[in-house]
């Protein structure tokens, strides 16, 4: 049977799902930008101890902005565009192709079944989520 893409996809989403699997979405420039304006306004109002406490005060504001800011892959997984899906295919395929199956259900439940094939996956995903998207992958196992 062809090896379809939606089912390859549907399968790393089961597998991310179960692990909880969920990209830090940076925004570091926002943070830089928000904690140096709160530095420079407590510079201006204290001189260089208001500096200190602005900056401090800045720093907490940025945690505080970009602290619910994940995204989980199984998300990130269908909204990558068509090529990407199919660079993210193409290397299931390699770890997957000796497997038969019907459908999307069949091949995660064989997948699921087996420790070994759900490690390799596991591997191969967040190896691709940290190289080819440049985002962080937490776990909230």
């Amino acid at each position: 049977m062809p090896i379809l893409v939606g089912d390859v996809m549907k399968l790393l989403c089961s597998i991310s799902e179960e692990r909880k699997m969920k990209a830090a979405i940076k925004h570091s420039g926002k943070g830089a930008l928000v904690t140096g304006a709160m530095a420079f306004a407590g510079g201006m109002v204290g001189g260089p101890p208001g500096i200190a406490v602005g900056a401090v005060f800045g720093g907490l504001l940025r945690a505080w902005m970009t602290s619910h800011q994940f995204k989980p892959i199984s998300q990130i997984i269908m909204e990558l565009p068509p090529v990407e899906q199919r660079k993210l295919f193409n290397q299931v395929t390699t770890i997957i192709g000796h497997l038969d199956w019907m459908d999307a259900e069949q091949l995660t439940t064989l997948v699921m079944g087996s420790k070994a094939l759900k490690q390799q996956l596991l591997a191969m995903l967040e190896k691709y989520v940290n190289r080819q998207l440049k985002v962080k992958v937490q776990y909230d196992d």
